[in-house]
């Protein structure tokens, strides 16, 4: 195997060499604890205040309103447990979508064994939550609406604006997992109404293990891990100094050359979508065609069995998946292709790539071609196909 093609950055992104770079000295040589009084722990201190300040400033947010986790599920079980624990006087009904991701979905199962209700808004067939069935389910004694902000699997964006502001109105704690948009986008926290955010640093090239939860001032919630007096007292631990540093560093780079590279992205993705849908038959694009992610691409095609065609696909060095890598090896469709109204036998034929600045042009090619063969041979195989084959030539 002589090629290697990377397009499932949904799943994880490349640390880039500056990322790296920052880290290194924080490992070895600022290895101080960020709680000691000595010059040692003040350097490593300070650098944890310089990435809260850039996290921050992309955002419009305040430095003290970022608080650093150890990725995007642990935001995310933070911001509905804590958030549910601490409001729970006011009422026990939470609302969300039925695509989250289960960082969310199983969140929510967990309160739901506590005694807490939750409403789960079906989407449309791109994958938007529809306002008017939101509106419909909140009630006197709903605590937090929790709506990610893009899709992991189908790319879809979600009405995040319009949704802050329903929340805002009816005094209820909005929270969005912006894991997949936050990077690829602008987000202001205080145009959009967001009470809480969700974002993780190995989604926008940096490290593993880090992600940070962005609360609004005013907003009471919990601690979450107990034990020190870190994060301002509401989230314990020795920092992750390395990783903290890294995660600052990635998002600097990230919202430096947003557009541009933004750009970039978007007319692999379009070309994508367009050779495939002109090229293979019995193919269908799933989320929403204009509101969506600049890197998602994913198709669902008849006849087929999404796993196989990414073992043939990896076999010619091209990484893809078929949804949200937290589910690998669950021989379920995915719960977001059942909730566009995608039949089971379709759902299981979908594939997501998901595209970063380093792909080029001709990597998109290279793709389509073994894309195409995949799904030939594997129709082929197919005794599905083979009758739906001989029904068209009767017609």
């Amino acid at each position: 195997m002589d090629q290697f093609i990377y397009l499932d950055n949904a799943a994880t992104t490349r640390t880039s060499p500056e990322v790296v770079k920052a880290m290194l000295p924080y490992f070895s040589e600022n290895y101080g604890n960020a709680s000691s009084i000595y010059r040692l722990g003040s350097e490593s201190k300070r650098a944890i205040m310089q990435s809260r300040e850039i996290i921050a400033e992309s955002l419009n947010a305040d430095p003290a309103e970022i608080y650093f986790t150890a990725g995007g599920t642990e935001a995310d079980n933070w911001a509905l447990i804590a958030a549910a624990e601490s409001t729970g006087a006011k009422g026990g009904h939470i609302i969300t979508s039925k695509i989250e991701h289960h960082a969310v979905l199983h969140t929510c199962e967990y309160l739901e064994k506590r005694g807490y209700e939750i409403s789960y808004i079906d989407v449309d067939e791109n994958g938007i939550l529809k306002l008017e069935d939101l509106r419909k389910n909140i009630r006197p004694d709903t605590i937090l609406i929790s709506v990610m902000f893009a899709n992991n699997e189908i790319g879809s964006l979600q009405p995040i604006k319009e949704i802050g502001e329903i929340a805002k109105e009816k005094g209820i704690l909005f929270h969005t997992d912006a894991v997949q948009a936050y990077g690829h986008m602008s987000i202001d926290v205080k145009e959009l109404h967001i009470d809480m955010l969700s974002a993780s640093g190995h989604k926008l090239n940096g490290p593993k293990g880090i992600g940070f939860l962005y609360i609004k001032k005013g907003v009471k919630i919990r601690s979450f891990i107990h034990g020190g007096a870190q994060e301002r007292r509401r989230r314990a631990g020795t920092e992750n100094v390395p990783g903290i540093v890294g995660l600052g560093e990635a998002v600097r780079l990230a919202f430096s050359g947003l557009a541009e590279r933004e750009k970039k992205i978007r007319g692999l993705r379009d070309y994508l979508i367009s050779r495939i849908e002109k090229e293979i038959p019995y193919c269908q694009l799933n989320g929403d065609r204009e509101k969506r992610l600049s890197n998602n691409v994913n198709f669902s095609f008849r006849f087929i069995e999404g796993e196989s065609l990414l073992i043939m696909l990896d076999m010619k060095g091209i990484c893809a998946s078929s949804g949200s890598a937290c589910t690998s090896g669950s021989l379920d469709p995915s719960h977001v292709l059942l909730a566009i109204g995608l039949p089971h036998e379709i759902a299981h034929g979908s594939l997501r790539l998901t595209l970063s600045e380093d792909n080029t042009m001709e990597e998109m090619d290279v793709a389509v071609a073994a894309i195409e063969e995949a799904v030939s041979k594997l129709r082929q195989m197919s005794p599905l196909y083979e009758d739906f084959i001989k029904k068209e030539k009767l017609r």
